[in-house]
């Protein structure tokens, strides 16, 4: 039997599975009356993320730009959300470091792809006037 290597996903898709197994990891150690109530609505939040970035991937271009504003808006909404864990001292100074990178690499992919995606779908191309 010959095994695969695993298949090449976007590199959004990476960093985004990358900062949930992150989360995974903490959301666990996570006092329970955070965990049950922000750690579980931070979990939801991942999985719709990743839910949108998917869908988007096989879309037209001019059905990609709402689920990479949904993805956008959501992933924002994490990263408040991580800020309170942390100031509320359910997070080290470390932890919260160690999340927040992969989660501001993410939005500033999710941004660019935002960027490209709205200038395809303008009326007026680059070079145009």
């Amino acid at each position: 039997m010959t095994i695969k290597p695993p298949r090449q996903i976007l590199p959004v898709l990476e960093r985004l599975k990358e900062a949930y197994k992150i989360w995974h990891a903490y959301h666990e150690k996570l006092p329970k009356t955070q965990k049950y109530s922000l750690g579980n609505r931070i979990d939801k939040l991942f999985v719709e993320i990743i839910e949108m970035v998917c869908s988007a991937i096989f879309l037209s271009k001019t059905e990609k730009l709402p689920y990479i504003k949904v993805a956008i808006r959501k992933l924002d909404t994490i990263k408040i959300m991580i800020m309170i864990l942390w100031e509320s001292g359910s997070f080290e100074d470390k932890q919260y470091i160690t999340l927040s990178v992969p989660l501001d690499d993410s939005g500033k992919m999710l941004g660019g792809w935002h960027g490209q995606i709205s200038k395809q779908n303008s009326p007026t191309k680059a070079g145009e006037k």
